[in-house]
């Protein structure tokens, strides 16, 4: 089997991802495109793990724990959308930007510090 296949049709899949968590608004959608480049990764890692005859099959066996990762990930996802979804009745992510700190206000001159007369 020639790697270049499983390599090329992995790095498609991770392009799309990244497209997608780059490009989307929707939240659920951002979560799928996580998961694609996730199984991307776990292409790789079966694929490269048959070309290389690996006898303990440690690609297998990270593409397990990626698979559970990922499990996991997507089960925390999907409840915190859920409870921004009851919260804002929205799960875009552009309209979310109101969690994210305010930027501290600008002093005004009456607030600037004194600078003593000799100081440069």
């Amino acid at each position: 089997m020639h790697i270049v296949y499983p390599a090329v049709v992995a790095s498609l899949l991770f392009a799309v991802g990244v497209y997608g968590v780059l490009a989307r608004r929707n939240a659920i959608l951002v979560l799928m495109s996580v998961e694609l480049m996730l199984n991307a990764v776990n292409l790789n890692l079966v694929a490269f793990d048959v070309w290389w005859r690996d006898r303990l099959h440690g690609g297998q066996v990270l593409t397990l724990f990626t698979i559970v990762i990922a499990a996991a990930e997507v089960g925390l996802g999907l409840a915190i959308v859920l409870m921004v979804y009851r919260n804002r009745a929205t799960v875009d992510v552009d309209a979310l930007r109101d969690l994210a700190e305010d930027p501290p206000p600008a002093a005004s001159p009456e607030e600037a510090p004194k600078v003593p007369e000799g100081a440069p």
